[in-house]
């Protein structure tokens, strides 16, 4: 019945596709705009910090969405969606989103972002996605690992998460809704590990 379903759903996806042969819909990871909370002390120097490229496994280094068909098995078909696109290249849409999101919750600035730079940037992050399977219809599997360094030679601190995100629906704009819902979790957990590593500071 799950392969059924999976079929049925992967089919949906393909004559959306072929009903819309000549457009190309294009999605981000980015999320709204929202505002920011400084974590700094009263006369403290504002939080900077940078995040360098995201690595990503191969496959996905691509601006089509890549879509596991089935149960998201290792021997599932992966689909790749020709029509549906990240507004950049997965990676590059992967690190604005992380960048974006670590920063607004953090009263932070990414440095690597900036053509110059005000203050010196205080950590270094760098993230690896380990593995991500979007799977149609049902969810979206991630993860990934980071690693955090303050400026100042102090030891570097490493995290993994793994994370599933369900999708409210069979369509590409559900699935791309769960991707952008599930980075934003990510967000959240490496901003935490910032904070921790400011009060360990302390």
């Amino acid at each position: 019945m799950k392969n059924i379903l999976a079929a049925t759903a992967i089919a949906s996806l393909l004559m959306g596709c072929a009903n819309n042969s000549s457009r190309t819909h294009f999605y981000t990871l980015a999320p709204q705009a929202t505002a920011s909370v400084a974590v700094t002390a009263p006369g403290d120097q504002p939080l900077a910090i940078e995040l360098a490229p995201v690595a990503v496994p191969e496959r996905l280094a691509r601006p089509q969405l890549v879509v596991r068909e089935g149960n998201g098995s290792a021997s599932a078909q992966l689909l790749i969606l020709e029509q549906h696109r990240w507004a950049a290249s997965f990676e590059n849409e992967l690190r604005d989103a992380l960048s974006s999101g670590i920063a607004s919750r953090l009263g932070a600035t990414d440095q690597s972002r900036t053509s110059s730079a005000s203050i010196p940037a205080t950590y270094r992050i760098s993230v690896q996605l380990r593995q991500f399977d979007a799977v149609s219809a049902q969810r979206v599997d991630a993860a990934f690992s980071w690693t955090l360094r303050h400026v100042k030679g102090q030891r570097a601190m490493s995290r993994e998460l793994a994370l599933s995100e369900p999708v409210s629906g069979d369509s590409v704009d559900a699935l791309a809704q769960a991707t952008q819902k599930l980075v934003q979790h990510m967000a959240d957990a490496i901003a935490q590990s910032i904070r921790d590593a400011q009060r360990d500071a302390r």
